[in-house]
């Protein structure tokens, strides 16, 4: 900016910066003005120019550049060469040599920075900025600092100038009014921008009206930056309020007044300008309320109509989706009929089964489920399905099936040649009759906890592949706890389903839907009621059955859609509730009269209000992971509704369950039954063995059967398991046998048997609670009978088998050890199944990724050897795979003294 300002003659800070820089002061030369003259001619004024027009290059020179040029005269010279060469006097090309030079050449001078630094600290001078609108303020900050204006409340008068200071061109505005022509600064102001005084007029018209609306006493104007601000917007847009007001040097001081609230209504046409804002503020105030209530009304059409057009969409949808699910069921129903008039066949020619593990239990229950895929997956020994010549299986696998794992089924199910031969040389290959599917979509809805058969739904690559291994054969569909899912798989794939009904089945499978189905087989059951609903039901239910029975001690609290007991709470009455031994005393006074309803009203009476705050304070949920307290559960029961059921009055409670068949002809199967064994949990089946030992067959057989009957009376088709206790009633002394619990769906034990009878070779029957092998093969006898044919050989093989079986087995530490390394520790400490001898210990996998889920099976000639086969089966795998500071999970350890205890009951029994 310095030196734009030092190289333009015509600017108000060249002789300034001349002055302070260079020490250089030039002459006061007003710059000179054009002559002119005025003629009067016939009494009117005529301009013109009275200097004598200057010669040009004439017109036959211009157009003939060969012609000589003209002589220069004396006068033309003195103009200069510039001159000359624009009238065309010398050519433009020609080359000129002056003599003497007018550059005369001197070394220059190089300042020290410091100096130079040193020299504007000494002489301080005000920044020029060639753009006045945007650093006036910053000029007038400058003079601020220098104390050249002084700040107040109202505006002051400019200080007079220190002697030979550049003092420029600047003037006064007293109330909105200009200084009189008269005023020597105004009028020196007006002789110094004479030739654009039009435009200077304009701007202070501007600034005047500015300085009348808001009523300034006093205004200080810079006529210096005014005029540069009339020449900026002299063919421009009109400028702003805030660039008319930087031409004020107390513009801090106009500025105070001019934002202080209310000022605008002091000055011209205040009032008026007072009475527009009103009605202004009224005016904004009312259409803004009118405009938030347009919004809101409009937001609420909105959501309306947007929720309409959901509604009727989701409206649609499910319509849709009704008319689709009723579809499959009519051809679920259509291929059930098929598929029992055609069972006859089928069961004995070349058929595919399609095993799909599903668990469809209802979604809270899958969403507090950890490890849900490999709980599905529990149930891989259904391969063994093709213990059957005629079965082809394809499997369909929750978790990703890796080549280890194919593997070993691949070894294990090639032992059917083996097992049948009694030669452990003789293994077959049987990869060909079984394929493992894997659904794409496992990986799709991590968020979603869905079952197998709703990965399956959504799976078009693994549908397709079932369709192209199933197409032209007899094929049926084998869930697990059927889904409406499973339904719309089977008609995708169209092939019938061996089970029945997703609503017969969540219904009868429910503990309330239970006890309907052991009422109407006549069944004894344990005393209790179904059907709850309510806190109030529940303590006057309670309170019922407390009084009635008087000998249970312990009651349980079970949701009708709980398993594996997940869903149970337990009451000990007599430890919590105060009033049972007095209730115990009054009905040993009734004696046989207690059961009468008068002689119960005192007690019931006191039970029930005793009852809830014994509930609230001393009712402990079975399973803590799912239930850490009592609310968590009471909210759970009476929201999905469950029963009350007596403990069995004893110590020594034995469960059992049996695995039955209805096939779509109605025919009853007993296909399986078992002793359960408790771990952890006293209400949770950890694993069985089978066959059963604790019940009189011929009593277990019928009690099932009557049950299968009411089952099969209420449309239930395909596999499905009871439960049952039993105990020594302390009365009677007599073995009791209660049905318990009741579960449409292929069971964990169910697969299990498969797996024994494929390995041993043997059969199970299950009325009777034998499983039998066959007896080992004879040796190749010689041309030539021994002499001694005839003797005694000695006793006769025993061919009778015990089985201990788990797919629940946790470890933790499995995670680290591969399965190659795992089998090669149990060959070296004698864990294995002897194929001759039809007995020992076999795995089933559960998932190649974690490992720290297996199941394991044990085979032995008497249910004592087996159960100490597989107790130090876990013992060993557990010495060898954990630390003595293990912080890992596992339940080996409460399954080896569970089974202790067990073996040292069937020690004191015999």
């Amino acid at each position: 900016m310095t030196m734009k300002a030092l190289l333009n003659p015509e600017s108000l800070y060249n002789r300034e910066v001349l002055h302070k820089n260079y020490n250089f002061v030039l002459p006061a030369i007003k710059p000179a003005r054009q002559a002119k003259v005025r003629y009067v001619i016939n009494q009117t004024l005529a301009k013109g120019c009275t200097v004598d027009q200057l010669s040009v290059l004439p017109r036959s020179n211009r157009t003939d550049p060969s012609l000589p040029p003209p002589s220069i005269m004396e006068k033309d010279a003195k103009k200069g060469i510039l001159s000359l060469i624009e009238r065309g006097l010398i050519p433009p090309a020609a080359e000129l040599t002056l003599d003497p030079s007018p550059v005369r050449h001197k070394r220059a001078r190089l300042y020290n920075a410091e100096e130079a630094t040193r020299k504007q600290l000494q002489f301080p001078s005000t920044p020029l900025r060639p753009h006045p609108l945007t650093n006036i303020q910053e000029e007038i900050r400058t003079l601020l600092h220098h104390g050249k204006i002084t700040c107040s409340s109202a505006p002051l008068r400019r200080p007079s100038p220190a002697s030979g200071e550049f003092r420029g061109y600047s003037f006064f505005i007293s109330s909105g009014n200009l200084p009189h022509e008269q005023d020597p600064e105004f009028s020196s102001f007006h002789q110094r921008y004479l030739l654009q005084w039009g435009s200077v007029v304009s701007m202070l018209a501007l600034l005047q009206k500015i300085l009348r609306d808001y009523a300034i006493p006093t205004a200080f104007v810079n006529g210096d930056r005014l005029a540069e601000l009339s020449q900026h917007y002299e063919l421009e847009y009109r400028p702003s309020s805030d660039e008319l007001l930087t031409v004020l040097e107390n513009y801090d001081d106009v500025m105070s007044l001019i934002t202080s609230p209310g000022r605008r209504f002091l000055g011209a046409d205040g009032r008026y300008f007072a009475a527009s804002k009103i009605q202004a503020t009224w005016k904004r105030f009312r259409d803004r309320r009118a405009y938030l209530q347009y919004r809101k009304q409009r937001w609420a059409a909105g959501v309306i109509a947007i929720s309409w057009i959901m509604h009727v969409r989701m409206s649609r949808m499910r319509k849709r989706l009704r008319e689709i699910r009723k579809g499959h069921l009519d051809n679920f129903r259509a291929r059930a009929k098929t598929l029992a008039v055609e069972w006859g066949r089928i069961s004995t020619s070349r058929r595919v089964v399609v095993h799909v593990p599903s668990l469809g239990y209802p979604t809270q229950i899958r969403f507090g489920f950890t490890g849900f895929d490999r709980k599905q997956n529990s149930q891989m020994a259904r391969l063994c399905d093709l213990l059957d010549p005629n079965v082809d299986v394809i499997y369909v696998s929750p978790v990703q099936v890796l080549d280890e794992l194919q593997q070993y089924y691949c070894k294990l199910l090639g032992l059917k040649g083996a097992v049948e031969e009694g030669d452990p040389e003789k293994v077959g290959d049987l990869s060909s009759r079984f394929t493992i599917v894997t659904p794409e979509a496992l990986n799709k809805f991590p968020t979603h906890h869905m079952c197998l058969a709703s990965h399956l739904k959504y799976s078009p690559c693994a549908i397709s592949r079932i369709k192209k291994l199933i197409a032209g054969r007899d094929a049926y569909y084998v869930p697990g706890v059927i889904h409406k899912d499973d339904v719309s798989v089977a008609d995708s794939l169209n092939i019938p389903i061996l089970g029945c009904e997703p609503e017969i089945s969540h219904l009868y499978s429910s503990k309330s839907g239970a006890r309907r189905v052991f009422a109407a087989a006549e069944a004894t059951t344990p005393p209790g009621d179904h059907d709850i609903y309510s806190a109030q039901q529940l303590h006057e239910t309670m309170a019922r059955l407390i009084c009635e029975n008087p000998t249970i001690t312990k009651w349980l609290m079970k949701i009708d859609a709980g398993f594996d007991g997940r869903s149970i709470a337990y009451i000990d009455v007599n430890k919590h509730l105060p009033c049972y031994p007095w209730m115990v005393r009054e009905s040993k006074r009734y004696g046989e009269k207690w059961c009468k309803k008068w002689a119960q009203d005192a007690a019931y009476t006191k039970v029930l209000c005793e009852l809830p705050d014994t509930l609230d304070n001393f009712a402990c949920p079975a399973n803590r992971e799912v239930f850490p307290n009592w609310v968590d559960f009471l909210d759970a029961y009476l929201g999905q509704g469950g029963i009350i059921e007596a403990y069995p009055p004893n110590e020594s409670v034995t469960c059992l369950t049996i695995d039955m068949l209805i096939d779509p002809t109605g025919t009853v199967h007993m296909t399986s039954c078992g002793d359960q064994i408790h771990a952890e949990n006293p209400f949770r089946c950890w694993g069985t063995s089978v066959p059963q030992a604790s019940v009189e067959p011929t009593l277990l057989n019928d009690v099932s059967l009557r049950i299968a009957e009411a089952c099969r009376a209420r449309g239930v088709v395909g596999h499905f398991s009871i439960d049952y206790v039993t105990f020594i009633d302390p009365v009677t002394y007599n073995q009791s046998l209660w049905a318990t619990d009741l579960t449409l769906a292929y069971s964990d034990q169910m697969a299990m048997t498969r797996m024994v009878l494929f390995v041993t070779g043997g059969h199970l029957d299950a009325a009777r609670c034998q499983l039998t092998v066959p007896p080992p093969p004879k040796p190749k006898q010689g041309r030539f009978k021994k002499r001694d044919e005839g003797k005694d050989k000695g006793p006769p093989p025993n061919l009778s088998r015990f089985s201990v079986m788990s797919t629940n087995l946790v470890h933790t530490n499995m995670a680290v050890v591969h399965y190659s390394v795992f089998f090669q520790m149990c060959r070296a400490h004698g864990i294995g199944f002897d194929i001759k001898e039809r007995q020992g210990t076999v795995f089933t996998l559960v998932d190649s990724s974690k490992r720290e889920e297996l199941g394991m099976l044990s085979v032995g000639e008497d249910l004592p050897g087996a159960l100490a086969s597989f107790a130090r089966n876990l013992t060993v795998i557990h010495q060898e795979i954990s630390a003595p500071n293990m912080q890992g999970r596992t339940n080996f350890k409460a399954a080896v003294d569970d089974i202790e205890s067990i073996l040292g009951t069937t020690a004191q029994n015999e």
